[in-house]
């Protein structure tokens, strides 16, 4: 199972955006295989440090994906290459 986590915060425009992105690819890939998780910068002082001015921040499986802004086809095209890995 691939894991995708959205780091956020509460009221950013852009972590809500990012978050609709997550919700439209994930439910066009097989249900069950992707696990998402999101987590708020102010519940985490480390993650507070590492991501404060890149959220939202998209992590697959623990690696970068993307910051700032996240393009759909390629959400769509990692999570599909780490399905088949």
């Amino acid at each position: 199972m691939t894991t995708l986590t959205l780091i956020s915060k509460p009221d950013c425009h852009l972590c809500d955006v990012a978050r609709e992105i997550v919700d439209v690819v994930v439910a066009d890939l097989p249900e069950n295989d992707i696990e998402i998780e999101e987590v708020s910068i102010l519940d985490d002082p480390a993650l507070y440090d590492a991501w404060w001015e890149k959220i939202p921040v998209v992590l697959i499986d623990d690696h970068l994906h993307a910051h700032w802004r996240l393009d759909a086809a390629r959400l769509r095209a990692a999570l599909t290459q780490t399905e088949n890995a």
